[in-house]
This record gives C-alpha cells, sequence and structure tokens, in this order.
C-alpha cells in the first residue's frame, strides 16, 4: 500500500510541478517583430525634416518587442539611431513619438488619433493604443482628453514612465489595461511619428507631412492634410525582409481630390506573430 500510495502522490507532484510550469512559461512570454531598414519613408517618398536634430535613421523601425511578465507588460521599441535627447526632455530621446495599436480581441476603432491621418482595413480596427512620448504622462492624457474622440480616450494608454536607453524606447503597463487575452495572439501595428511640442489645432502631438520639407516638417506629401503623416509601420509578417519595405508603401499608398480631402488609401493592417 505504502508504495502505491508514494506512486500516485508522485504522479500527483509531477503534475502539479508542470502546472506550475506552464504557468510560468505564460508570465514569462510574449512576442518579436522586425522591420526592414531604410523604409523610413512613409508610402515611399517621405523625407525628414531639415534641422540637425533629425538624424538619418531617427524614425526607422527596426524591431518592435513585447514582453509579458507576470502582470506587465514591456514594450521596446528599436530604431536604426542611437537615440538622443537634443531637448532635454529627460527621457533620453525627443524627437521620437510611438503609437502602438492593438488588436486584442472583436470589433474596435477604424481611424487613427488625428494627426496621423492613418485609416485601419476592415477587420483590422484597433481595440487599445499605448502612446510612448517624450512628454510628461500629464500633458499627454491633457490631449488626449482634448483632442480624441469621447468614445475612444478609454482604449488610449498612457504610460507612467517611457525612457529611450541606446537605440530602443521603452514602456511598461499593467496587463490588465490592455484587457483579457494572450498577447502573443494579439495583432499589432506600430506607427512612427515625431514628438511635436507645438501640434497644429486637432493633431495628438504630431508633425506635420508637407510637400516640401522645412526645419520641423516632413516632405513628400502634400499641404492639403490628405496624406498619412507617418515615417515607418511594420509590415507582412514582420521578419524585416525587403518586400515588407514594399507592402508598407502600399498600405500607406494614398489619393487625393482636387479639393484636398482624401479620396482613397492609408489603410494598414495589424501584424501577427506567425508560430
Amino acid at each position: 500500500m505504502s508504495k502505491k500510495f508514494w506512486t500516485t502522490g508522485a504522479i500527483a507532484a509531477t503534475v502539479a510541478a508542470g502546472v506550475l510550469l506552464a504557468g510560468a512559461a505564460l508570465a514569462q512570454s510574449g512576442v518579436s517583430f522586425k522591420d526592414p531598414v531604410g523604409d523610413d519613408n512613409g508610402p515611399g517618398n517621405y523625407t525628414y525634416p531639415t534641422d540637425g536634430v533629425y538624424k538619418r535613421g531617427s524614425f526607422d523601425l527596426t524591431g518592435f518587442d513585447v514582453k509579458v511578465s507576470g502582470k506587465k507588460v514591456e514594450f521596446d521599441v528599436t530604431f536604426n539611431v542611437t537615440l538622443e535627447d537634443p531637448w532635454r526632455m529627460g527621457t533620453g530621446f525627443s524627437v521620437q513619438q510611438v503609437f502602438i495599436f492593438i488588436k486584442t480581441g472583436d470589433g474596435g476603432f477604424k481611424d487613427s488619433p488625428p494627426g496621423l491621418n492613418l485609416g485601419f482595413a476592415e477587420g483590422n480596427e484597433w481595440n487599445k493604443l499605448v502612446v510612448l512620448s517624450p512628454q510628461a504622462p500629464g500633458r499627454v492624457k491633457t490631449e488626449v482628453e482634448a483632442k480624441v474622440a469621447p468614445g475612444e480616450q478609454s482604449a488610449v494608454i498612457i504610460p507612467t514612465r517611457v525612457k529611450g536607453a541606446g537605440r530602443t524606447i521603452s514602456a511598461t503597463v499593467d496587463l490588465d489595461q490592455l484587457g483579457a487575452g494572450d498577447p502573443s495572439t494579439w495583432g499589432y501595428q506600430v506607427a512612427i511619428q515625431s514628438n511635436e511640442g507645438f501640434p497644429e489645432g486637432k493633431d495628438l502631438m504630431t508633425r506635420k507631412v508637407n510637400e516640401y520639407e522645412g526645419q520641423h516638417r516632413f516632405g513628400g506629401g502634400t499641404d492639403s492634410d490628405c496624406d498619412p503623416h507617418v515615417m515607418d509601420i511594420l509590415a507582412g509578417n514582420g521578419n524585416g525582409t525587403p518586400d515588407e519595405a514594399e507592402l508598407q508603401h502600399q498600405w500607406l499608398k494614398y489619393e487625393c481630390n482636387p479639393d484636398g480631402t482624401r479620396k482613397s488609401g492609408g489603410a494598414v493592417k495589424m501584424v501577427y506573430k506567425k508560430k
């Protein structure tokens, strides 16, 4: 009897250990994406502002990592340049602004907050948005309350601390803020913009893309505001292959009406990690 009892107990202990290991694996999970180098040109022809603070590669997304640890989720966004803080924001970076759109479930929002001029393809609507800005969280919150539609404001997450180190901008949020589910199965889209301390009217702290570049304005777009104001995004399967640069150009392609309003374009998709 004692031998049988011991065998049963050993089996039970083994099963329990397996459950604990599975739980630990779930608690320490995540996904990683890569993006092609040199595709920081929006739909293919956008150019940088002329001021020296906008170093080549400043808006060139090369990697995006989501790390889940217990009840926390860390987002790491990596660029093709060492980050600098020329405007002394105190966060380790100044010129970049990152918008992380997440598809956590059904439904969602088809259009981006004002200033990005992005539309999402059907079935690719976003449910949550994490904003990584060098601006103080209070300032970002004030901007969101003033410029994001009331029905969307609760879906926008502003981390309490965002930092830049080396080539990577990082922030951590509570998993509960993102909702239920496994982050490794969610869809992601990362839109790279520039931090604008004096945004125009409705724009959510984003820098304009005009027809011609200026000291603090991107070029290669239009002055009528019908173009997507984004320099780089994820595309395809997020593997960083050259064809994903062309796919980005297709997703951001746009056409304007004679009166300057948007006729078509700017419909991006979420990227999922293939298993």
